[in-house]
């Protein structure tokens, strides 16, 4: 790191939140249910957004379906282990443009631990935004925001609660 880089890129993002529903249910409603709680705005495709999937195994696409257009890769799962974790990598560049170099791509991991009465903690990190070069700690900034992974994990809550998002 240069000097004059900003050291925030180096931090990672975390979030915490509690969900009503068991580790197997939380984790299923993240992965094969992403498209049911997953902001309709958030996504880089060209066209509009028809379905999010993240295929459940390492080495899986996460990507978009698009109408009228082709899919829009947007990640690449890493560590699929249901029910307690998943990492992907996050391949999308400073300029919210897909990035195919896994070098060149920031990377979220969550674990869903047990709680008392049924529930589950969810932790999601989101790191490596270094490896962004310079327009990384924008890209740190902006899914630390409360229209970033806070209110996108506040949506995936109420569907794995049960409740309408």
């Amino acid at each position: 790191m240069t000097p004059m880089a900003d050291s925030t890129a180096d931090i990672p993002v975390r979030k915490t939140i509690t969900v009503d529903a068991s580790p197997e249910d939380a984790f299923r409603v993240f992965t094969e249910g992403i498209d049911t709680w997953w902001p309709r705005q958030h996504h880089i495709g060209k066209a509009p957004l028809k379905r999010v999937i993240i295929e459940g195994k390492a080495g899986g696409r996460c990507y978009n379906e698009q109408t009228g257009d082709e899919d829009c890769d947007w990640g690449s799962v890493i560590v699929w282990d249901p029910p307690r974790r998943l990492v992907f990598a996050w391949k999308i560049d400073a300029q919210w443009q897909y990035e195919p170099d896994l070098a060149k791509s920031s990377e979220v991991e969550v674990r869903f631990t047990p709680e008392a009465g049924g529930k589950t903690r969810v932790d999601l990190e989101h790191r490596f935004f270094d490896r962004l070069g310079p327009a990384g700690a924008g890209m740190r900034t902006m899914v630390d925001s409360p229209s970033g992974w806070g209110e996108t994990l506040g949506q995936f809550a109420r569907v794995a609660g049960g409740k309408k998002a």
